[in-house]
């Protein structure tokens, strides 16, 4: 071989037989994200994506006598300590009769979190609604 040849042959990164092993895992890999796309609803549009997925939301009330702390958590600017002073004043001082009487007897709830609080919270049924002792 003469000096410039041998300089050519040299220069290449890689051999012909190792860029053609590349070649057929760049087109496997090629192939299996294709078929992995059209499996999973590609052409009839059966992906979602994250940017234009709506937002869902969870709606929920509950029975501000009966439910369990971690449940009071999740209401709107209650955390885990007003969570636990209402079952506290719950069970201390028997059930609430009224939303109001949440903002009396609860050290720390007042009339912005109370109103925060009433779309998820069912109704507080009346003495007179109440069937037994």
């Amino acid at each position: 071989m003469k000096p410039e040849e041998r300089h050519e042959t040299d220069s290449r990164w890689l051999r012909r037989t190792d860029q053609a092993v590349v070649a057929v895992l760049v087109s496997a890999g090629l192939i299996a994200m294709a078929s992995y796309w059209i499996s999973h609803g590609g052409f009839q549009g059966g992906l979602i994506e994250i940017d234009r997925a709506a937002p869902l939301t969870a709606d929920f009330q509950l029975d501000i006598n009966n439910a369990p702390w971690p449940e009071l958590a999740q209401l709107p600017n209650i955390g885990e300590t007003l969570a636990k002073r209402i079952v506290i004043a719950r069970e201390t001082d028997g059930p609430f009769h009224s939303d109001e009487e949440i903002e009396e007897r609860v050290r720390g709830i007042g009339p912005k979190t109370l109103n925060g609080m009433r779309p998820y919270l069912l109704p507080i049924a009346s003495e007179e609604m109440v069937a037994g002792p």
